[in-house]
């Protein structure tokens, strides 16, 4: 008889660079009016994540103006969290989210981003984590931008920023979130086989 993989509890993103914000220009100190938009494949995952009754929320650094207005680009339901006390990459603002969502246990939560440093905050409070190649900080493009490139050039940059997450030791690297749901289906099947984070 065939188990089936065990459900997600809840999927945490990083806000800018990750969910919205490609390019990550907030953490430049420029948001161009109007250019708030959700990162391609950000709003079918965050859609077909409520389908399946998951939990999900967003965490950031930086200050409560910035992300309300970033965040205005994703559906109300998906939560931001209070700003730790204890900056990234300590587990807390991992564990606050979390315990904002009123998740009662760490086995299945999962963070994905595209900042090393909220990557690092997952692994040490003990989540899968999912590090996004071609978004946030290590990458610094905007969706056209990175188009512009040409192959080779987008080839170097999303090998490199490969290479940097797995050395912190994530557990996943895909290009952007349009691949995520895949990526989910496999850590399901990685916990059914017993695997953990």
């Amino acid at each position: 008889m065939q188990r089936t993989p065990p459900a997600l509890t809840a999927v945490l993103f990083g806000l800018s660079g990750c969910l919205v914000d490609f390019g990550s220009m907030a953490h430049a100190g420029t948001i161009p009016a109007g250019e708030t938009l959700a990162t391609p494949g950000a709003l079918n995952i965050l859609q077909s994540l409520s389908q399946q009754g998951t939990p999900c929320a967003w965490l950031d650094e930086l200050p409560s103006t910035v992300t309300t207005a970033l965040a205005t680009a994703l559906p109300g339901w998906v939560q931001g969290t209070r700003p730790a006390t204890v900056p990234w990459p300590a587990p807390h603002a991992c564990w606050q989210a979390l315990m904002d969502l009123n998740i009662e246990r760490l086995d299945g939560c999962v963070l994905v981003s595209g900042e090393p440093r909220l990557l690092q905050s997952g692994l040490n409070a003990g989540l899968w984590t999912i590090g996004l190649a071609s978004c946030g900080s290590l990458c610094g493009l905007s969706p056209d931008q990175w188009q512009a490139l040409d192959e080779q050039a987008r080839e170097h940059k999303r090998a490199k920023a490969t290479v940097a997450l797995y050395g912190l030791g994530v557990h996943s690297v895909i290009d952007h979130l349009g691949e995520l749901g895949t990526c989910l289906a496999d850590i399901r099947l990685r916990r059914l086989k017993g695997e953990k984070p």
